[in-house]
Parts: structure tokens; C-alpha cells; sequence
């Protein structure tokens, strides 16, 4: 049986978790794995609580519920911490990601992960306001996943963003999120 890597997202409304989940399984789709992404909203505002999820196989995928025992927990905004278990169910094995400036150690010890969970920390954040000039650190948080994790090469994330963000935005834009894909690939630590 193909392994199935679950993905759950934790963020607030406004800094492109929902467009992060989906650029990430847009790229596996570029690789010929089966994908799903779909958001989880409430009364949704911006800056309110939110939660996205990806799956991505080598073969169908037969489930369609809320991934509740994820390999990999994304952390887009670490003023959340407090307010949501963010490593309720994590796999034993799995990884958390995390926007913040806090260490790897730091971050381990905050979240109480035990010692077999990786632990990642960017500051996405400081990468995007320094590349997009906007706080939304949604390309800069898939870059380090792939750096973390390998799931989706990073080649294939940008090639990706080109054609997504393409349709969309202008030229300064796209080389912007490019180069916070790129930095926070090189800049995520690892502890």
C-alpha cells in the first residue's frame, strides 16, 4: 500500500493557509500523485482561527474526512499556540513546521513535542514582509516545508507558483513570492 502523508494547517484567515494547502498539493499533482486539499471555516474573518488540510498518495485516495492523525502540522501564526492544541494527533513520527523566530529547541519545548517529532522553525513572516512587502507568509512556509519534509521538491513549488500566480498577478509579485520560497528553503532550522 502507497503511503498516504497527511498535511493539517493551523492559521488565521488572511495568511493564505487555504492557498498554501492547495498550492502544495497542486505541485504533487505536477509529480503524478493523487491529491486533496480543502479548507476547514467557521464564521470566518480575517485574523480569526483557521485550519486547512492536505493529503497526498501515490494511489487514490479513499478517505475524505478532517485529517485528525497528521505526519505533518504546518504553524502559520505562533500567537496560536495558547489557543489550539496544534499537536493533537500528530503521528509519532511527524513533523511540525513552525512560523516563528524561536529556535528549534525553543519551539520543541513550547509546543511539548516529544523527541521523535521534528521540529522546524522560519520566521515566513519576517521572509514575507521582507519579499512581498505584505505579512502574508503562505509561499514562504511551503518553501521550508519542502526543504523539511522533501514531499514536494522545490523546483516543482515554484514552477507551480509561475503557473498559479501567473494568472493573477504581476511579474514583480510572482519573482517576490519566488524569492521567499527560496530563502525560507535555505533559512528553515531544523532541531
Amino acid at each position: 500500500m502507497a503511503e498516504l502523508t497527511e498535511i493539517r494547517w493551523h492559521a488565521r484567515a488572511g495568511q493564505g493557509a487555504v492557498t498554501a494547502a492547495t498550492l502544495v498539493a497542486e505541485t504533487a499533482l505536477l509529480q503524478d500523485k493523487y491529491i486533496q486539499a480543502m479548507p476547514e471555516y467557521g464564521p470566518e474573518r480575517t485574523g480569526a482561527p483557521l485550519k486547512a488540510y492536505t493529503r497526498v498518495c501515490d494511489e487514490p485516495i479513499e478517505v475524505h474526512n478532517n485529517i485528525t492523525n497528521p505526519q505533518i502540522v504546518i504553524v502559520m501564526d505562533e500567537t496560536l499556540l495558547p489557543l489550539v492544541d496544534v499537536m493533537e494527533g500528530i503521528t509519532e513520527d511527524g513533523a511540525v513546521i513552525l512560523n516563528t523566530r524561536m529556535t528549534p529547541a525553543e519551539a520543541r519545548a513550547k509546543l511539548k513535542a516529544p523527541s521523535s517529532v521534528k521540529v522546524a522553525t522560519v520566521d515566513a513572516t519576517g521572509i514575507a514582509i521582507d519579499t512581498i512587502k505584505r505579512d502574508i507568509p503562505n509561499t514562504p512556509i511551503v518553501g521550508a516545508l519542502s526543504a523539511v519534509t522533501g514531499l514536494v521538491p522545490v523546483d516543482k513549488v515554484k514552477e507551480k507558483l509561475v503557473q498559479t500566480f501567473g494568472e493573477k498577478f504581476s511579474q514583480a509579485i510572482i519573482d517576490a513570492n519566488l524569492e521567499s520560497v527560496d530563502r525560507a528553503y535555505k533559512e528553515v532550522q531544523v532541531g
